[in-house]
């Protein structure tokens, strides 16, 4: 019982944290473009990432993505299930902190799903890993921004189209207004993937230790996903959306435009993008990378102008750090896992 709540605390401390790493995703561009202030901004970005539980809840109607990340490691070949999902939560923690403090937006969702992985695999190898799901989500390290690059794009040329014969000035004014539901679209698509990833992970420890424990207390039982209690998706939604009230500041700043120069229109388009590849994703129940995803509407959006607009030598900083997000967060969980198996028997 110890070690399941050291779990859950982990992993509600995990995704506080991804609220204020990721808070910039969703707010970078309307602070960028003073739209709104930063105190403003993270508190209308936090209001919507917990309105998206209920979107999931009553209107999706389930929680898709959650039950992707749960699967990512077979429980059945694990020895010690509590021990591999606090290695990979501290693995992820740990490099959560090191990417906001450098003030790079990586990705906490494969800093996760990686850590969770690699400790899987430190436990019982790669037979441990379903590979066709971390497969999955490794291609949408590439798929999620360019199909947010693309939107971006096709959204600009289009918005750009209709309000041509619009003095900038006018245009300027209406889409300050239009980025305030932009953001809020992109709020609730950020809580509706990122708030999953970690009932995923909560799901997993729950069912492990019923199968383990069948007498244990009805609001700690699973058996399946089916079985998910309330009280776990509300603390996931609540703890990324406090999160997200602390800010990320650091990464603002890079997101904002240090990619490329954003314009209200542009910060329109961007968010617009950035939230429909989002909820693509939700009902592919694949789970992707806000970061991942608003980057490349950023760049969309930028390249519109022209292709010298984007600065790219950020934007392979980023990649760069995009790819080496999984495995860094495996070696530390396999790292991790070791440490913790020399403490706890």
């Amino acid at each position: 019982m110890t070690l399941l709540i050291i779990i859950i605390v982990l992993a509600i401390i995990f995704d506080f944290i991804n609220g204020f790493h990721d808070a910039a995703n969703s707010i970078a561009t309307v602070v960028s473009t003073k739209v709104l202030t930063p105190t403003q901004a993270v508190i209308w970005a936090a209001f919507f990432n917990f309105v998206a539980y209920f979107i999931a809840k009553f209107i999706i109607g389930g929680f898709g993505i959650a039950d992707t990340v749960s699967k990512t490691v077979d429980m059945s070949f694990i020895p010690n299930p509590s021990l591999v999902i606090i290695a990979g939560l501290v693995a992820a923690i740990v490099w959560n902190l090191i990417t906001w403090w450098l003030g790079i937006p990586s990705s906490s969702s494969h800093t996760l799903i990686g850590g969770f992985a690699g400790a899987g695999i430190a436990s019982a190898g790669f037979q441990a890993v379903h590979a066709g799901v971390i497969g999955v989500i490794a291609l949408f390290i590439v798929v999620a921004p360019l199909i947010g690059m693309v939107g971006g794009n096709i959204i600009t040329l289009i918005t750009l189209h209709l309000v041509k014969k619009i003095k900038p000035g006018k245009a300027d004014r209406w889409f300050k207004n239009l980025q305030l539901i932009s953001s809020a679209m992109l709020s609730i698509g950020h809580g509706l993937n990122d708030s999953q990833k970690v009932m995923g992970i909560i799901a997993a420890a729950l069912i492990a230790f019923t199968q383990s424990n069948p007498d244990v207390h009805p609001w700690l039982q699973m058996n399946s996903m089916a079985d998910m209690h309330d009280w776990v998706p509300i603390a996931c939604f609540t703890a990324i959306a406090f999160g997200t009230v602390c800010g990320g500041w650091k990464i603002m700043k890079t997101m904002g435009n240090r990619i490329t120069k954003i314009t209200p229109i542009e910060g329109f388009c961007a968010q617009t993008a950035g939230s429909l590849t989002l909820f693509i994703t939700e009902i592919l129940h694949v789970p992707v990378s806000t970061t991942h995803v608003i980057t490349g509407s950023i760049i969309g959006v930028g390249s519109v102008k022209r292709l010298s607009a984007v600065r790219w030598g950020v934007t392979k900083d980023l990649l760069i750090a995009w790819i080496l997000t999984i495995p860094v967060s495996a070696v530390m969980a396999m790292l991790c896992y070791s440490a913790l198996g020399l403490i706890i028997k």
